[in-house]
């Protein structure tokens, strides 16, 4: 069976209500393990051989993290650039993660409609992540449609269950999709 590998950035979790019920909801999956890169790494010092092995050792990998200032927390980005670097990820013939799924989900605390051409943000969310497809482009990885969860700290009860529902739901359906050798 396909694996997940969660590479998920959050420096607040504890505060972050959609990003914990999103990761309860797959909490009891088997072949899903949640990387928590400020918890690992609370230092920022990335130990890069152990996330590259990491990453060979699953099938989907899920990038997931809050809406920091229209990007990804700063630990995510340290690690991106260190992990996925030269001669691993990409290169000439060094694409070592090719073939693999890409999931990217996003939590922001804003609602959705402030990510429009007449909010406050003056576009969608995900005109602020046009580097993700250029990443799953550069390393040969099969990107999905990214998930995005809005206003987690407001929302009703009910509003986060259903997304914390869908997001499992899109998890399982990435993993059975991957090709195994089985």
């Amino acid at each position: 069976m396909a694996k997940a590998l969660i590479v998920y950035a959050h420096p607040a979790h504890q505060r972050s209500r959609a990003n914990r019920a999103l990761l309860n909801r797959i909490s009891d999956l088997h072949n899903v393990t949640v990387h928590d890169l400020y918890e690992t790494y609370p230092d920022f010092f990335i130990d890069v051989e152990a996330e590259q092995k990491l990453l060979l050792e699953h099938d989907v990998i899920v990038i997931q993290h809050p809406v920091y200032w229209y990007n990804m927390p700063a630990l995510l980005r340290e690690w991106q650039d260190l992990v996925l670097e030269y001669g691993y990820a990409y290169g000439r013939k060094q694409q070592r993660l090719a073939g693999k799924q890409m999931w990217v989900v996003l939590t922001a605390g804003a609602p959705e409609h402030t990510y429009s051409e007449t909010g406050v943000n003056e576009r969608p969310l995900s005109d602020y992540f046009h580097h993700y497809p250029r990443m799953a482009n550069v390393c040969h990885l099969d990107m999905k449609p990214t998930f995005e969860v809005y206003h987690g700290r407001h929302s009703p009860d009910e509003d986060i269950d259903k997304a914390a529902e869908q997001y499992r739901s899109c998890l399982l359906k990435y993993l059975k999709e991957f090709p195994t050798d089985a």
